[in-house]
């Protein structure tokens, strides 16, 4: 059993004994003093987060098992144990410049309700998407 698993049971375990608590606490006490009735939108809210955190508890521990011995689970685990690769990114693209400055003239249009603006600004966002995405897709030029 991992430690995903072990903390949705404690938190399962928690949240069963808050709500019988919170059962014994608002059958009997009202906000007045006197004696009330239970209150029956938190019973419910108590019951479906423990279940839920069961559900969690169960998965985690189904999936553990079939999967190798994560990096947390190590008594001597190093931090570079669990990184992995973080990807690629481009020193000097200019296409995240270009995003910011098209959802500003967006912004700027949606705020003064120009459509004309709205639409530069949505044409300008999907031309930097489409450059940022293919940035390093597409074959150099040869001239």
């Amino acid at each position: 059993m991992n430690s995903g698993s072990k903390l949705m049971y404690g938190i399962a375990a928690f949240l069963a004994l808050m709500s019988v608590i919170y059962i014994f606490g608002t059958g009997f006490v009202g906000d007045d003093g006197y004696l009330g009735g239970t209150e029956w939108v938190g019973v419910t809210a108590l019951i479906l987060s423990t279940a839920l955190a069961v559900m969690l508890g169960v998965y985690l521990h189904f999936t553990s098992s079939r999967s190798d011995i994560l990096p947390e689970d190590w008594e001597e685990a190093e931090v570079e144990d669990k990184a992995g690769i973080l990807g690629f990114f481009s020193p000097n693209s200019i296409y995240p410049l270009w995003m910011a400055g098209a959802v500003g003239v967006t912004g700027l249009g949606i705020a003064f309700w120009h459509f004309w603006l709205i639409a530069m600004g949505a044409i300008l966002l999907i031309w930097a998407t489409y450059g940022l995405s293919l940035q390093y897709g597409l074959p150099k030029e040869k001239h």
